[in-house]
């Protein structure tokens, strides 16, 4: 009987730690994580601190969607609130408005403007992203 409620016991418990493990993806499964890396120099319109990745979308109004006209704007993944917290990068460290340059991994489809976040630089006051070997997984 006890052998078989510690089986049970275990297995309860794989299941609470695995769960958490299987949400998270891969970046490779949306990024092309070994291509040559992609510049985007533009305006910064939006800047998202969340989990479980935070994002910053850029507009570079030198470049026009073909499909619509508009200036292309890209969508950057970037690391979790807490990872950059750690990094020294906060909700005010970029503005809307701010021009910025990123450099990150191309998204598998073209046409959907994004990318992982390599590194940022704010050439204004020369502000930027990362830091030595910081990096976000």
């Amino acid at each position: 009987m006890k052998t078989k409620l510690a089986i049970i016991a275990a297995a309860a418990g794989l299941m609470f730690v695995a769960t958490p493990m299987s949400a998270h993806h891969s970046f490779a499964g949306t990024y092309l994580e070994d291509a040559t890396p992609v510049t985007v120099e533009g305006t910064l319109v939006a800047f998202l601190v969340r989990n479980p990745h935070s994002f910053v979308h850029v507009e570079d109004a030198t470049k026009k969607d073909p499909k619509t006209g508009e200036p292309i704007r890209w969508s950057i993944e970037w690391g979790a609130a807490g990872q950059l917290a750690q990094q020294g990068v906060r909700t005010g460290s970029l503005k809307v408005g701010d021009k910025v340059k990123v450099v990150g991994s191309p998204g598998r489809n073209a046409d959907d403007y994004r990318l992982r976040m390599r590194s940022i630089t704010r050439p204004s006051d020369g502000w930027t992203w990362p830091v030595g070997n910081q990096t976000f997984n």
